[in-house]
């Protein structure tokens, strides 16, 4: 009897294959695809067979009522009503939509893009066609027409199915149009940027021919083939970069007057109010002094530098600027200790600062009624919570402070009511309509926790403080069976580089579920966001410029003395895991600590900064030239006599982000001392291992930690 009510009430395991190929299936439930409508108060969700739109019911103290719900058969019936509709083209399931106006949403499906007008009588049109192999899509609805790379090359198709190529004919070597440059650096995420009115289309043109080739060696079923990218190293050659308008009816194209030394970042582009001006953030080679340009878009000439903005170790443009009028815009910058918004007129006058407090801006959400909305990290950097900024009264508010958790927000075209998306540590979820006083209007969804009958790992947020006071967030994982009498062994998991944050007060605590596997094989897994983590202010995150590894290293040891503390922790049993910065870290502890560690995974790890990317690189550790001894410091490669506990490094074969330089280098000093190692190499992937390769990645590092730090 006692054995059945045993197996009666006991919970699920967590496998590994549950953890890392069936983790989707752990996440929480949640409504998708909510959006407003970009011109009037209603929002619309979809799943993959009905569209739902709500509408604002006044009558009902500003409630939302369901009013029209269109059905994948019902689109299906429309679709099949359109000339030469290939029937072989009907939809299996909806895609994403997008809101063009009031009445009419556009969906994409193979390689078409159709508009759906819902004020009526359900109505479904195709307005244009593209290339099966078209990437970068960028639509212009003003014209209906659709901006696309293939290949290196820009084009433009139109309603009537004329493909437009916008750069010349002629053979270009290493010439590309309309994509991403600065290896999307600099909040740089597309490559072509549509006029206000859609009359011109500005667009990146990227001359890579002074950059250095790497191969990419790719194993195929019958041989291994090698393709070369262009891949700049730090104080090499870079790539330089122009800025082209296209205008549509005209057919022309004009570059702006960017100056003729080449060598700098053309960061931020934005569009004046008018569609006559476009607006250009220049970031010299060095990073360190900034000029907000205004240049003609009907000639490309420069005008004049609206402000410009310096700083000792770098500055860092993410955002372009945000005209809330014809005479106003917002700009972000840290230049004060925190990312806050600057108000100028538009001929780049200061008005003022508007935010203050020790917050960092996370999104601009909108303006209204003199009201600037946006959400911002609370200052131990966990939350994310709604704010006002009234700029005629100079208050700001914290609209979400009673809601305490990682907040996402959309805002209404009025600027009334938000979209809000919220979990905490403990739970999953909810989604919900807030006014802009934060009074919940509309409960939409509440998620359960999906983990409920699984044996789910304990997991705690607290924080430590370093010796010249500074607060830094820890997240520690237990055992679903946690036994305060028991020993356990301890994985320090470790990023701790600069534009990533791994902690928040989100469900879990952000935690993968590969670690609730770990834990319940008796083990601890420790986390910790050290200086030079994302989103604790400038000082926090610059401190440890010019000598990568350092303050981090100081800190992640923090870790290891408190795991050292715990009674229940064994601290001849402690490792320490890695990826990226974080295969950096990991081997720096070893290196640097050696007999500390049980022992250590890095994977894809930086081992010489000399090595990586110059955009990424020289913002934090200057060029090689300026700054030797911080480039010697930091090599990992100098330090392999120091290698004493066993290191398993992995590389994806095919990584175009740390490059296999890294590890091969890192390989071939290790032979040269005759150092042991335990090195892996992953065919067809890159920077990570995805897909069903993941659970042997998981299992060989797992696998890796318990045979050298438990048996």
């Amino acid at each position: 009897f006692f054995l059945f009510s045993s197996l009666l009430f006991s919970q699920n395991i967590i496998t590994l294959e549950d953890a890392v190929l069936n983790r989707w299936n752990f996440y929480p439930e949640k409504v998708q695809n909510i959006q407003w409508n970009n011109e009037s108060d209603f929002f619309s969700l979809n799943n993959d067979t009905v569209i739902k739109i709500f509408y604002l019911n006044k009558s009902k103290k500003d409630k939302f009522k369901k009013s029209i719900e269109i059905k994948l058969d019902v689109l299906n019936e429309s679709l099949r009503k359109i000339p030469l509709f290939n029937l072989e083209d009907t939809l299996t399931s909806f895609s994403k939509i997008d809101w063009l106006n009031k009445d009419t949403f556009k969906f994409e499906h193979k390689n078409s893009i159709y508009h759906v007008n819902v004020e009526s009588e359900l109505y479904c049109i195709s307005v244009l066609e593209f290339p099966e192999n078209a990437t970068n899509k960028d639509y212009n609805f003003q014209k209906n027409t659709l901006a696309y790379t293939i290949d290196n090359n820009l084009y433009i198709a139109d309603a009537d199915n004329i493909k437009l190529k916008i750069n010349p004919d002629k053979n270009e070597k290493n010439i590309i149009y309309g994509q991403a440059v600065h290896r999307y650096e600099f909040g740089i995420y597309k490559g072509t940027f549509w006029s206000p009115n859609g009359a011109k289309m500005a667009f990146y043109r990227k001359d890579e021919s002074k950059v250095d080739d790497y191969p990419i060696i790719s194993l195929l079923d019958s041989t291994t083939i090698s393709s070369n990218i262009k891949y700049p190293m730090s104080s090499d050659l870079s790539h330089f970069v122009e800025i082209g308008i296209f205008d549509i009816d005209k057919k022309n194209i004009i570059y702006l007057d960017s100056g003729k030394y080449k060598d700098h970042y053309l960061t931020n582009i934005c569009w004046g109010p008018s569609g006559e001006y476009i607006y250009v953030a220049l970031l010299n080679r060095d990073q360190n002094h900034l000029k907000l340009n205004k240049y003609d878009s009907n000639t490309g000439k420069f005008i004049k530098t609206l402000f410009t903005e310096k700083d000792d170790k770098y500055v860092q443009p993410l955002h372009p600027m945000i005209f809330i009028n014809e005479d106003q815009f917002l700009w972000r910058s840290e230049k004060d200790g925190y990312d806050h918004f600057y108000l100028y007129n538009k001929n780049g006058k200061l008005t003022k600062k508007l935010n203050s407090g020790n917050i960092v801006i996370n999104n601009f959400l909108g303006f209204k009624n003199d009201y600037i909305y946006f959400s911002a990290y609370s200052s131990d950097g966990l939350d994310v919570h709604l704010y006002s900024y009234s700029i005629k009264e100079d208050v700001q508010k914290n609209i979400t402070k009673k809601l305490p958790g990682y907040h996402s927000f959309k805002m209404s075209p009025s600027g009334k009511f938000f979209i809000d998306e919220f979990s905490n540590l403990k739970n999953p979820g909810i989604q919900q309509i807030l006014d802009n006083q934060g009074n919940e209007i509309e409960k939409i969804y509440e998620s359960n926790n999906p983990l409920e009958n699984f044996d789910e790992s304990d997991i705690e947020l607290f924080q430590l403080i370093t010796d010249d006071g500074t607060i830094l967030n820890c997240r520690l994982v237990k055992p679903f069976n946690f036994d305060v009498n028991k020993k356990y062994a301890a994985l320090i998991y470790v990023y701790n580089g600069p534009m990533v944050q791994l902690i928040n007060n989100s469900w879990r605590a952000n935690t993968p579920m590969w670690m609730d596997y770990l834990a319940n094989q008796d083990f601890v897994i420790f986390t910790i966001d050290g200086r030079g983590s994302e989103n604790r202010g400038k000082e926090f995150e610059q401190i440890i410029f010019n000598e990568l590894g350092k303050i981090e290293m100081k800190d992640q040891l923090l870790g290891y003395d408190y795991l050292s503390s715990l009674d229940y922790v064994d601290k001849n049993k402690i490792a320490v895991y890695g990826w990226s910065y974080g295969g950096f870290m990991a081997t720096n502890l070893l290196l640097n600590n050696p007999g500390l560690f049980s022992c250590g995974v890095a994977g894809g790890p930086v081992t010489d900064w000399s090595f990586y990317e110059i955009m990424y690189t020289e913002r934090y550790m200057d060029d090689v030239f300026k700054n030797k001894e911080g480039y010697y410091n930091t090599s990992l490669l100098n330090k392999v006599d120091n290698l004493s506990d066993p290191l398993l490094m992995i590389h994806g074969l095919e990584d175009d982000v740390v490059v296999l330089h890294h590890s091969l280098s890192f390989i071939k000093e290790c032979i040269n001392k005759n150092k042991k190692i335990d090195y892996f190499i992953y065919p067809g992937h890159a920077h990570n291992v995805y897909g069903k390769d993941r659970l042997h990645l998981m299992s060989k590092v797992i696998d890796f930690l318990i045979d050298k730090t438990v048996k």
